[in-house]
This record gives structure tokens, C-alpha cells and sequence, in this order.
């Protein structure tokens, strides 16, 4: 039987974290909200916005099948669904009981289309996801209802689909069987994802939004002369959205107060002059005279809030949890495909937005923020962009770091050259707020994982990828690749 999960797992306050995570940083009054052009932007529009679709996840559970579907032997070692008849979704995953099992086998799945009523050739979903996640023995690990989970993968407006998981049998395509097949994780189920539609939600704004050409390109066409931040293309989108803020939203967007105002549904660029101020409103007491003095920080870039991408603030938990510091940015791929346009982009998070929450049990979405293909970027766990927020994105290393994942599959598909000077272009703010060079070396403590031992030093690139941390394939081999360049990037906007 299917259930629709809509209710929050649990709501346990920053004070619940105990000491592993300080008191939250506070922003200090009368920062440069923005820069002089959005000073005088418009006030909020007059038409009436659209109609909220609301989202849903819905939970099938999967039986055991023989190759013809019927109950079987072979059952134990393979589990799947097909149904022509649920509603429409967008976003699917198999999620099982115990978050510290592995899933030895493959799981893939094939969906049919609502538009041309054809069904996709078979995906594989990445089974390697345990290493996206709270750190070990934490609140957000030991409290609620965590699970196993394979990578969300996105597949566009569908109403059907076909659902296979297998056991590693060990023949490795030989033809023979090898050791027995592992079990499969107890309590397999296939969520469906409906990311729901919020209305006039922010997005990227970019035209030709298929995604660019994944070919790296030059850095420094990002900046505008005098070093502020080149605005998204297209129209522009109204800074705060009609409609009352229900109490959670107002939290999450208060959160950014002195950088948008309540409601927005983006917080503009900032030129240098406006950056540099800005910093010393917010940690002036703890520079020395040397950053007063030659502050290294690179222009604030244009960030869609959370309330722009349309997040249901119902869902996640109550309060905001924060670490002492940012010492380190992790960057990651979403692992969920490369087939969205850019004007998807914040359905996409919609959806991984609940699949983290609804069908995982995690407090909010996992990274601190995430960037599409057309070099958008997006707020991503509530607590404010310009504070430490703990986030659940690399296991064993959330405590002062931050995470920032790019939308899409980077293990084969090259990155797009918008989406890698995005990593730089954020990762030079947020990183210069702390005092940290994008090219240099940093030591974190380990929580726990399986490349260093709970409690381990360990010497790391100020911007590492996902693997430099755990042992996994994220954030892919091409994005892996271009993360040099991102911080040679990173460091000149910082004027390093």
C-alpha cells in the first residue's frame, strides 16, 4: 500500500547538538543590503502570482520477482514494481530501513513520459550514496527516522514506471554464478517524487537554459569591470514574492536579514567596495588590522533564496543548527542526471529538497547550496548563506566546512564552464568571510568514515571534492578535474 509522507520528521533546535556545533553567527545591523543598482529595484509586484501547486512523495513498496514477475526462488535476490498508474512525479529513488546498510547490487528503472507516452530505456540509479550524509553519531544521524537510500535520479513529468533492484550475485558478467548474493536491504521501497509547482517561482533566468556546452571556458568573463559580480541574463525577477509568509518562511528568510529584504526570492550581487564593507559588518571584530586593511573576499554573487526555488518550509525541521567556522568548501554532483533544463533547476531541488527530508529523514536538504548548469546559484539549507550553517553533505566532515553541489552527473558529462566559474565565484565569498585561501591547505577533525577514523586531523585543499573526504566516486571525474582551475579562479576574484 502507498503512503504519502507530508509530516516533519522531527525539530530539535541548534541548542540540541551539543557541543560539537557553536551558537549561530549573528549579523551585525546596517550591511549593504546591495549594491546601488539594487538599491532602486522595484517594490513587490502587483499582479496576482500563480497558483501553488503543492509537491508529494509517494512510497511503493517493492516485492520480491522472478525474471517472468511472478513470486519466485529468485526473489530473495531481486525486488522490483511496474505500475502505468500513479500520479505524475518527476524525481525517483529506492529507500530502504537502516541507513548503515549498503546496498550490494544495482537498481535500476525505467519511466514513461505524461507527454509522449513512451517509456525511457532502463537507467541505473547510483547505489553509493551513504557517503552524503550527517556525521556519525550526531542529532540529525540518531535522531528521527534516518534511512538507506540510493542517489535521487531525475526523469522529468512521468506517470509510470519500472523498478528492478538485484543483489550482487558476484559473476561480474561472466555467466557463472560467483559467492552468493548479499541480501538486499530490509523494507525496499521506490519513492516518487512530485516536485509540485509553487507558483512564480525564482529560477536561473537564462536563456538558451539547455545547459551550455560542458566545455570550461574562460573565468574572468564572469566578472564585470571593477570586479562586481555579472547579473544573470534575462528578465528580473521581483525581489519578493505576493502572498504572507507563513512562520517557518519568515525564520528562513529572516535569516538572511541585512541581505535581501524578508521575502525575497534572491539576494543580489554585490560589487567589491559593497563585499569588503559588508565583511567588516559581519566579522570586523574578528579581522586583524592586516584584512582590515587588504581584505581578501571575492564579490558577492547573485543567490536564489530558498523561497525563489519555492521550498515548503513545512518540511523541514524546526530551528537552524550552526559549526564554529568555515574552514573548507566539499564540492559534489547531485548524481541525479544531466536531463533538466536550467529553468528546471528549481524543481530539481524541490524534489531532492524532499527526498532528503520526506524520504531519507534528514532535517533539510543536505548541501548548503547548490549550482545548475547555467552557473545559477541556489541557497540550499535554511540558516542564512552568509553564517556556518551545518550541513549533511560529507560524511565525517560537516562540521566547519560547506557544501556545494552541482545539479547533475559528472562521472563521464564534462561540466559546463558557467557551473565551474559559479563554484569559484561562491566559493570566493563565502570562503574569504572566513579568512580562507581557495588555494591553500586547511586541517579538519574527522567525524567518522570510511577513508579516516573518527576523530583523525587531516590535511585538505581549502576546496576538495566530495572524494578527498570519503571514498566515492563524487563529485565525478570531470568536475573532479576542473576544481584546480576553480580555485586558481577563486583566489583571483579574492585579488590573491
Amino acid at each position: 500500500m502507498s503512503k504519502i509522507r507530508g509530516m516533519r520528521r522531527y525539530g530539535f533546535l541548534a541548542s540540541s547538538i551539543g557541543v560539537t556545533c557553536a551558537a549561530a553567527l549573528i549579523l551585525a545591523p546596517g550591511l549593504p543590503a546591495a549594491s546601488a543598482a539594487a538599491r532602486t529595484r522595484p517594490g513587490p509586484a502587483t499582479e496576482t502570482a500563480a497558483p501553488a501547486v503543492p509537491g508529494s512523495t509517494r512510497s511503493l513498496p517493492l516485492a520480491p520477482l522472478a525474471r517472468d514477475r511472478a513470486p519466485g526462488a529468485s526473489g530473495a535476490a531481486e525486488q522490483g514494481l511496474y505500475r502505468a498508474d500513479v500520479r505524475h512525479f518527476s524525481l525517483v529513488g529506492v529507500v530502504w530501513d537502516n541507513p548503515d546498510t549498503p546496498l550490494h547490487g544495482s537498481v535500476q528503472v525505467r519511466t514513461r513520459s505524461t507527454d509522449t507516452g513512451a517509456w525511457s530505456d532502463w537507467q541505473d540509479v547510483d547505489t553509493h550514496n551513504a557517503d552524503h550524509g550527517a556525521d556519525p553519531g550526531t542529532a540529525e544521524r540518531t535522531t528521527g527516522h534516518p534511512r538507506g537510500a540510493t542517489a535521487p535520479l531525475w526523469v522529468g513529468d512521468c506517470d509510470g514506471v519500472d523498478v528492478r533492484v538485484r543483489a550482487d550475485t558476484g559473476d561480474h558478467g561472466r555467466g557463472a554464478a560467483g559467492d552468493p548474493p548479499v541480501p538486499l536491504p530490509s523494507g525496499l521501497r521506490l519513492e516518487l517524487v512530485d516536485p509540485g509547482d509553487p507558483g512564480d517561482s525564482g529560477g536561473s533566468g537564462v536563456p538558451g537554459d539547455s545547459g551550455g556546452s560542458g566545455v570550461p571556458g574562460d573565468f574572468d568573463g564572469a566578472l564585470q569591470a571593477g570586479g562586481a559580480a555579472a547579473p544573470a541574463a534575462g528578465p528580473a525577477g521581483d525581489p519578493s514574492r505576493t502572498g504572507e509568509l507563513s512562520e517557518e518562511a519568515t525564520a528562513a528568510s529572516a535569516a538572511n536579514a541585512g541581505l535581501a529584504p524578508l521575502g525575497a526570492t534572491e539576494i543580489p550581487a554585490l560589487d567589491r567596495e559593497d563585499t569588503e564593507r559588508e565583511l567588516l559588518a559581519l566579522r570586523g571584530d574578528e579581522l586583524t588590522e592586516r584584512q582590515r586593511a587588504q581584505p581578501h573576499i571575492g564579490p558577492r554573487p547573485r543567490i536564489v533564496t530558498r523561497r525563489g526555488w519555492g521550498a515548503d518550509e513545512s518540511l523541514r525541521a524546526d530551528g537552524f543548527v550552526y559549526t564554529k567556522k568555515v574552514k573548507a568548501a566539499f564540492v559534489h554532483h547531485t548524481a541525479s542526471g544531466n536531463n533538466y533544463r536550467c529553468s528546471q533547476a528549481p524543481s530539481v531541488i524541490r524534489s531532492i529538497y524532499r527526498y532528503h527530508v520526506e524520504s531519507m529523514g534528514w532535517r533539510d536538504i543536505g548541501y548548503n547550496f547548490l549550482v545548475d548548469k547555467c552557473g545559477t546559484i541556489y541557497e540550499g539549507r535554511a540558516g542564512g548563506v552568509a553564517k556556518a550553517v551545518l550541513g549533511a553533505h560529507t560524511t565525517g566532515f560537516n562540521s566547519n566546512s560547506v557544501g556545494i553541489a552541482v545539479i547533475g552527473t559528472y562521472s563521464r558529462t564534462k561540466p559546463s564552464a558557467a557551473a565551474v566559474t559559479a563554484v569559484a565565484r561562491l566559493t570566493a565569498w563565502k570562503l574569504g568571510l572566513y579568512g580562507m585561501n581557495p588555494r591553500g591547505k586547511t586541517y579538519l577533525k574527522s567525524g567518522g568514515g570510511n577513508l579516516y577514523q573518527k576523530g583523525k586531523n587531516v590535511r585538505l585543499n581549502v576546496i576538495s571534492g566530495h572524494r578527498d573526504g570519503f571514498a566515492t566516486d563524487c563529485p565525478g571525474k570531470q568536475l573532479y578535474g576542473r576544481l584546480g582551475s576553480a580555485r586558481s579562479a577563486a583566489a583571483r576574484y579574492q585579488g590573491r
